[in-house]
């Protein structure tokens, strides 16, 4: 076997190792349809100005929010545990959402 076709068939058989061996760790996510991927950026806008148009809530930039399939994700941090509790009743009151995941954290003090 010459050395580029021994370089090609040894670099096949690692992508095909590393390849099936993620299959095997990890199912593949259930893909969403474009209408569902489009609910979700649009269920996504509404949490966020909801978060934003609540006064008490303070700086809503800090606060990262994922829709997936109506489940609403809440990432960042705040500057109290009762932000924490405003912003995921916030989000549960958007017409829409399925459940919230609320990974809001209180902001370390500096």
């Amino acid at each position: 076997m010459t050395y580029p076709k021994l370089v090609a068939a040894a670099m096949t058989a690692t992508a095909l190792a590393f390849g099936c061996a993620s299959q095997r760790d990890e199912p593949p996510a259930p893909s969403r349809t474009a209408g569902e991927f489009t609910g979700d950026a649009a269920l996504t806008a509404k949490v966020k100005s909801a978060i934003a148009s609540d006064s008490g809530i303070g700086n809503a930039a800090n606060i990262n929010v994922n829709t997936y399939r109506g489940v609403v994700q809440l990432n960042g941090f705040v500057d109290s545990q009762d932000k924490i509790q405003r912003a995921a009743d916030a989000a549960r009151r958007v017409e829409g959402v399925r459940n919230v995941e609320n990974n809001l954290r209180v902001r370390p003090s500096s």
